[in-house]
């Protein structure tokens, strides 16, 4: 996977089968899909692969299990279906995990053991292991950071976890293996149009500062909260078909929730689930559910957020967590399917839309990380309809991915110079944040590495003397994001 013959490609080539915008999990799945199904396909990404809302998920491949409270249990069966197929395909990014609903009242307990048999039998062949009811000597073993007071036991259940921007790596480089053109920080900038019938896009290469157009039988619109904005370009007055919703997470250390198994709280304040994960060595505490009309590239945890997270996390955990205590905050936002006005987005589905535009513009919305390839599956097979494309079945269910290995939290130079080289990492934040997760386990720990990680990175990529020191006041004042306000004042501190 390399940028240069990407780029040479994209100039080379008079006219691509499927162009596809968007470089996050729903668009690299199509990229895959479209790809294997023989079409000559290319994907343009505006920023770095997963740089968005698919580098800020809860880290779970999972059913769902609140959509069985609202009886969406074709969207749940789906979900489980699609986590069976990441378990065998990305066996080296997604493993089982196992999670435990306390119970403090006489009737939790039997109340979810009888929800998570269903939610069990919705899994059906590709299920994991059984839920099981918990004493409460054994829900202490298993979550030895729970809250005992008053605690009755508990529920075990099965679902799966895995790191979101290595998959997304994964994919890309998997997309590339097959013949496949994905491109970083190239940005579309508008729609092509022959009589009214879309053609292509044009697009714009940040790196070179060079303007092209690039012409396809068909383009895909797979740019996730950012959907709505392509419509526009296609449409100027189309009607939004996205609400956006933001979850925050929080990272603690991993002396909060001891073990390898995860806490689920079913039901919060604002109506959503509440996790608390172990992940790479850390736990991981989220999400909220926050209505937001904007769609930055870089959303910012809400001291409210925070405060939440912190309150409910005090409530289930033994050792309660204080501010001071946050290795790193993120948010990310969801893409939602727009019902009404007044919905509130803690109800709302995650079910997925492929819509066609008048001109051919085919946009995918809604939808998770855990049902990326269906999505990807539906956006192919509705794009090869309109492109006239050969019609070939997808064949990613059962397509095993690249073998792109998590790195260390501070990476080493063999890791910076290989990421560089075969990920097309293009600047420190690329390499802290998505290649490595180092921003995201430890924002103050990420900024010890940082001044090394971009000398590595400047003699890979052949930048200028002065390129580390820029990247590292950026990745600075990253960084400063992810700590909590009051913290961020002195990012570099112990």
């Amino acid at each position: 996977m390399n940028r240069a013959t990407g780029l040479r490609a994209l100039q080379e080539t008079a006219q691509w089968d499927v162009a596809i915008i968007g470089g996050g999990a729903t668009g690299l799945g199509c990229a895959l899909d479209a790809a294997l199904r023989g079409y000559r396909t290319v994907l343009l990404e505006q920023g770095d692969f997963a740089q968005a809302t698919s580098s800020r998920s809860t880290k779970l491949v999972h059913g769902g299990v609140r959509y069985l409270r609202q009886g969406n249990l074709p969207l749940v069966r789906s979900a489980l279906r699609e986590r069976g197929h990441l378990l065998r395909n990305a066996p080296h990014l997604v493993h089982p995990l196992g999670f435990v609903i306390p119970a403090y009242s006489l009737w939790e307990k039997p109340y979810y053991a009888v929800g998570l048999k269903l939610y069990d039998s919705l899994a059906g062949a590709l299920g994991i292991a059984p839920s099981r009811t918990l004493s409460r000597e054994e829900t202490l073993e298993l979550i030895p950071g729970v809250a005992p007071k008053g605690l009755r036991g508990g529920v075990l259940y099965q679902d799966a976890q895995f790191d979101d921007a290595r998959l997304a790596i994964a994919l890309a480089q998997s997309f590339a293996k097959i013949g496949g053109v994905p491109l970083n920080y190239v940005r579309v900038c508008g729609l092509l149009k022959s009589q009214d019938k879309l053609c292509g896009v044009s697009a714009y290469d940040i790196e070179s500062d060079t303007e092209f157009e690039v012409h396809a039988r068909v383009v895909i619109n797979a740019t996730g909260v950012f959907s709505d904005a392509v419509r526009e370009l296609d449409e100027r007055a189309c009607r939004p078909m996205l609400t956006r919703s933001q979850g925050a997470h929080i990272v603690l250390d991993a002396r909060f929730l001891p073990g390898n198994t995860a806490l689920m709280i079913p039901r919060t304040e604002d109506g959503r689930v509440l996790f608390a994960i172990p992940w790479q060595g850390r736990v991981l505490v989220g999400t909220t559910d926050t209505p937001v009309d904007n769609a930055p590239l870089e959303p910012r945890a809400q001291p409210q957020e925070i405060a939440f997270l912190l309150s409910h996390a005090a409530r289930y955990l033994a050792q309660a967590p204080a501010e001071s205590d946050i290795l790193s905050v993120f948010a990310g936002l969801r893409p939602l399917i727009k019902t009404g006005a007044d919905s509130p987005t803690a109800g709302l589905s995650r079910d997925h839309v492929v819509s066609v535009s008048a001109s051919g513009l085919v946009s995918i919305g809604g939808g998770k990380w855990t049902t990326y390839r269906k999505m990807a599956e539906d956006a192919v097979t509705a794009a090869a309809q309109i492109g006239r494309l050969p019609t070939r079945a997808s064949e990613t269910a059962s397509y095993a991915l690249e073998q792109s290995p998590i790195l260390s939290a501070a990476p080493n130079e063999e890791e910076v110079r290989q990421a560089v080289r075969h990920e097309m990492a293009r600047s420190l934040e690329d390499m802290l944040a998505r290649r490595s997760r180092a921003l995201f386990l430890d924002a103050r720990a990420s900024l010890n590495c940082a001044p090394q990680v971009a000398q590595w990175m400047a003699a890979e990529l052949g930048r200028a003397p002065d390129w580390p020191a820029t990247q590292v006041t950026a990745f600075k004042a990253l960084a400063a994001g992810y700590l909590p306000i009051e913290s961020s004042a002195t990012p570099g501190s112990p």
